[in-house]
């Protein structure tokens, strides 16, 4: 069982390179790591997978989007919106998380996103950014968001990933950081790792390390 981070952000969107990011990953717990990188991706003893996130305000223009994806982009990330749109969204093929749950209003997942996400096998992803670097009512907004979606993952059974949505080393967090963040919101351990194998499940990729080039 390989453990993810499933959404690191490298140079030159962050302020630390992907090789530095990649090494901390691995000291820190994790098997692999998804990048949200166009750069060349060195050869390390890790895992690393490129993803790719689309930021569109219609279905329409997702599945527009969809088709301009390199075929070397091993993780398909979709932002999420409101509910009809994350409706639409998750009966696409070729996406595999959705994320950005925890900006969008309550009602955004409903029942019928939720069992839409577990019949095509789509993640949502918990991103633990905001959950780090927000306070007062903004973070307890986070809090109440992952709390919403926990209920619905334990009733639909979709998949989830665990993200730190780390821009530089500092943000990273280790396996253990994340299973205390998580049980914030009451995620149980093994549901925390859980979550963090899932990037193999939603995307098929199992077997030896693979570097993407």
């Amino acid at each position: 069982m390989t453990l993810s981070d499933a959404c690191i952000h490298p140079y030159p969107d962050g302020d630390s390179t992907l090789r530095r990011m990649a090494l901390e990953a691995k000291e820190l717990g994790f098997g692999s790591c998804v990048a949200l990188t166009t750069q060349p991706i060195p050869v390390l003893p890790l895992k690393l997978i490129r993803g790719i996130l689309i930021r569109e305000e219609t279905a329409k223009r997702v599945s527009t989007a969809l088709r301009r994806v390199p075929a070397e982009s091993g993780v398909v990330m979709v932002e999420a919106g409101e509910s009809g749109f994350n409706r639409a969204v998750l009966s696409l093929r070729g996406i595999h998380v959705l994320k950005g749950i925890a900006r969008t209003p309550q009602t955004s997942l409903d029942h019928v996103a939720a069992r839409t996400a577990a019949d095509h096998n789509i993640a949502v992803d918990i991103d633990l950014y905001p959950l780090v670097h927000e306070r007062g009512m903004v973070r307890q907004k986070v809090l109440q968001r992952y709390e919403d979606l926990l209920v619905l993952h334990r009733r639909f059974r979709f998949p989830l990933t665990i993200s730190s949505g780390a821009r530089s080393i500092l943000d990273q967090r280790s396996v253990r950081d994340m299973v205390l963040l998580c049980s914030l919101f009451r995620m149980s351990a093994d549901e925390v790792r859980r979550a963090l194998s899932s990037v193999e499940e939603i995307t098929g990729r199992h077997g030896p390390v693979q570097v993407v080039r």
